[in-house]
C-alpha cells in the first residue's frame, strides 16, 4: 500500500468533513443520493465519452498502481548493469547469453539478447527507444483519464446544481423549506469540486509521478547496454550512470562506499 496516497486521502477528506463538523454540522446533510447520481454519473460518463472502450479497460489497473508501492531500486539496477559489462569483458558479450537467466528484469533482457545477437547499435538504441515510448504512451492514458475526470466533475457539480435549484424555484410554496432544499441543491458543487481535487487531479499527479521514475530508470538501462554493446570500461559506465541516479539515492551510494572503505 502507498502510505502517502492512503495518508493523503484521509488528511483531504478528513479535514474537509472535520472542518464541516466543527462548523455544527452533521454528516448526514453531506449525503445526497441525487446529487451524487449526477457528478459522479455525469463525470464518468464524459470521462467514458473520451476515451476508447480499449483505453477504459485500463482503468482497474491505473488505480492499482495508484494505491500500490513499487519500489524502483536505481542502485541494484546500476550494480547488475556494472555486474554485465565486467562479464562482457573478460568473457566477450556471447557469454551474456547463459546470464541471461539471473536476471529478472524484462526490458534488460531485450536489449541485452538483443546486444549479444549482435544487432547493429543504432538499431539496438532505436528499438529500446520504442520500446520505452509505448511503455510512456500506455502510462500517460492513466494520467489523461483521472486528469480528465478532474476537469469534467466540478462541471458536474455545477450542472447539479442549478438542476437543484431549477427544481426548488419551481416549488416555492412552502417558504419554510427553501433555504434547506437549497443547501442540498448546492452540495452538487462541493461533490463536484472536492471530487476533483482530493481524487481525480491528485490521483493523476501521483501516476505521472511513478510513470517519470520508471522512465528514468528506462533511459538509465538503455546508455548502460549500448555502453557494454560498445565495450566501454565499466568505470566510465558507472560514472556515465550515476548521472541518472535521483540526488538522494546518490548520496546513499556514496555514504555506503565509505563505509565499505573504512571497514577495508
Amino acid at each position: 500500500m502507498d502510505l502517502a496516497t492512503l495518508l493523503g486521502l484521509l488528511l483531504g477528506l478528513g479535514g474537509l468533513i472535520g472542518g464541516f463538523l466543527l462548523e455544527g454540522g452533521h454528516a448526514g446533510m453531506l449525503l445526497v443520493e441525487t446529487a451524487a447520481i449526477i457528478v459522479f454519473g455525469g463525470t464518468f460518463g464524459a470521462t467514458a465519452i473520451s476515451f476508447t472502450t480499449e483505453e477504459l479497460k485500463k482503468i482497474p489497473y491505473f488505480l492499482k498502481m495508484v494505491f500500490v508501492t513499487e519500489k524502483i531500486n536505481y542502485t541494484s539496477t546500476l550494480d547488475l548493469l556494472l555486474e554485465t559489462a565486467n562479464r562482457a569483458r573478460r568473457e566477450g558479450l556471447l557469454s551474456l547469453e547463459s546470464f541471461l537467466e539471473e536476471i529478472d528484469n524484462d526490458f534488460i533482457v531485450r536489449g541485452l539478447q538483443l546486444v549479444i545477437d549482435g544487432t547493429d547499435p543504432e538499431l539496438t538504441k532505436n528499438m529500446l527507444e520504442m520500446e520505452i515510448e509505448a511503455f510512456e504512451n500506455r502510462e500517460k492514458v492513466g494520467h489523461d483519464i483521472f486528469i480528465t475526470a478532474g476537469g469534467f466533475a466540478p462541471t458536474m457539480g455545477i450542472i447539479g446544481t442549478v438542476m437543484g435549484l431549477v427544481h426548488v424555484l419551481s416549488n416555492v410554496s412552502d417558504p419554510d423549506k427553501l433555504a434547506s432544499a437549497i443547501a442540498v441543491a448546492f452540495l452538487a458543487t462541493l461533490y463536484g469540486v472536492a471530487s476533483a481535487n482530493v481524487l481525480w487531479i491528485p490521483f493523476a499527479n501521483k501516476l505521472k509521478i511513478k510513470a517519470e521514475k520508471k522512465l528514468l530508470l528506462m533511459e538509465l538501462i538503455v546508455e548502460g547496454i549500448l555502453s557494454i554493446q560498445a565495450g566501454e570500461n565499466p568505470r566510465v559506465i558507472k560514472e556515465k550512470l550515476i548521472t541518472f541516479i535521483p540526488i538522494d539515492e546518490r548520496e546513499s551510494m556514496s555514504e555506503q562506499q565509505q563505509g565499505q572503505e573504512m571497514e577495508m
